[in-house]
């Protein structure tokens, strides 16, 4: 008999998938949106407030503390109470905080802030890739999660235009520009009411009945009937199940005692090789991107004219997301993630060696092409490798895992420059990257694998 599950996988691509993932995609704009403008807002502050580098590493990496805290216990409340209501809480926290760090009378007042926003923006990103993941049909799911995270390359976009035209008008340019953080607050509401809940989060709950009507409205948006009966959950796992495939439990029998701990004999190489990746992601990308228009001034580039630069390397990321998305379903998640966390340690090398403008821009623009086409693939990946009960703590703490590294990355880049320069700097970044190539390798593919059987 066809579960639930099932018939969502077996769905055409509907307006209901277009409006979920462009639900959960201008949230996760509005995130890099974010995370980008703090970049900015250093830059500035520097000049402005005469912030030595050690200051502005704190602003940089305090944020980041809280999104590792936040990812660890946003993956922990997706599993217990569901993945729109933590979406929607995240939404709310960051987007109150930051408008209030537009107010920020001092460096203090600003950190305080920035940990908070830290707190909402950790949670949400897991949270956002296992929603969109639970509805995709199975034979595009990794593409439509590559989207998604595409998605986060329109906020980065969005925060440097807010960077170049905003934050040079004048001494408060700054706080114009954390202002915007505002919006989020209010989106929270659209996602609260006009996104659904996972249909195998209701079922893991016992709430089946809202389960059903769920699945109904996506058939319904798909023009499929509805079968006549429909079980209250999947079969159970028979014996001659393969090993390493986890087959979906009865409804009676999801209880604590079904959830498989991350750390599993099955689960735990899988666990490690992604803890690997999102930590050497997570150092590259924040210690390059979180401080690239400080560099920048630092090579003695205007203000105006380093955030320019700044704004046409974003401008790579899309492209990046868009071949990502394309080749995860031709050559499969592994490869695709591995080839473009190697693509990016080879950017990130050359980004180091560029003395001229015509340099620094062309490995710039590859660096964000191929880090950003790396993020989407890893995001797809993650929500696959675990069962349903433990998915959204299994990517929420691989995330925070991965947030220890953005932490420390901004914190190391002032030392790293004074002891080698640039070079120094991404050669250390480039290093990272081979690194977590070398750990994705290792993973195991999902491409057309039901989410149940992993």
């Amino acid at each position: 008999m066809t579960t639930r599950t099932e018939r969502l996988d077996g769905l055409p691509f509907t307006r209901k998938h277009r409006r979920l993932l462009l639900g959960s995609g201008v949230g996760w704009a509005l995130d890099a949106m974010d995370v980008g403008l703090i970049s900015f807002v250093m830059a500035a502050l520097a000049v402005h407030w005469a912030l030595t580098p050690t200051e502005l590493s704190w602003i940089g990496s305090i944020g980041f503390v809280g999104m590792a805290i936040g990812a660890a216990l946003g993956g922990l409340l997706a599993d217990r109470i569901g993945r729109r209501q933590v979406f929607a809480a995240t939404l709310l926290v960051y987007g109150l905080a930051t408008g209030a760090a537009a107010l920020s009378t001092g460096i203090a007042v600003l950190i305080v802030l920035r940990f908070i926003v830290g707190l909402g923006l950790g949670a949400e990103l897991p949270v956002a890739s296992t929603l969109v993941s639970e509805f995709a049909p199975r034979r595009i799911r990794g593409r439509v999660v590559v989207i998604l995270e595409g998605f986060w390359a329109v906020g980065w976009i969005m925060a440097a235009l807010i960077g170049y035209f905003v934050v040079p008008t004048g001494d408060d340019g700054w706080r114009w520009a954390l202002a915007v953080g505002l919006v989020p607050a209010a989106y929270a509401l659209v996602i609260r009411f006009g996104l659904p809940e996972s249909v195998r989060f209701l079922e893991s709950k016992g709430r089946v009945d809202e389960a059903e009507r769920i699945v109904r409205q996506y058939e319904a948006s798909a023009g499929v009937e509805p079968p006549d009966a429909t079980p209250a959950a999947a079969p159970t796992a028979t014996a001659g199940a393969a090993p390493d495939r986890l087959e979906p439990v009865e409804e009676s029998a999801r209880g604590e005692s079904a959830r498989e701990p991350i750390w599993s004999p099955r689960l735990r190489r899988r666990t490690g090789a992604l803890w690997i990746v999102w930590f050497g992601i997570n150092f590259s990308y924040y210690g390059a991107f979180i401080w690239l228009p400080s560099l920048l001034v630092s090579q003695g580039f205007d203000l105006v004219r380093s955030f320019g630069y700044t704004l046409i390397i974003t401008l790579a990321q899309l492209p990046g997301y868009a071949v990502a998305a394309w080749l995860i379903e031709v050559w499969g998640r592994r490869v695709t993630l591995a080839g473009f966390l190697s693509g990016s340690a080879v950017a990130a090398g050359l980004f180091g060696l560029a003395g001229s403008p015509a340099t620094i821009i062309a490995a710039g623009m590859a660096l964000s092409f191929f880090n950003l086409g790396a993020w989407g693939a890893l995001y797809a990946i993650g929500p696959e490798l675990y069962p349903t009960r433990t998915r959204g703590s299994g990517t929420g703490a691989a995330a925070a895992f991965g947030r220890i590294a953005s932490i420390i990355a901004p914190l190391l880049v002032p030392v790293m420059l004074g002891a080698g320069g640039t070079a120094m700097v991404f050669g250390v970044f480039a290093a990272a990257f081979v690194v977590a190539a070398l750990a994705a390798f290792t993973l195991p593919e999902r491409k057309g694998v039901a989410l149940e059987e992993t």
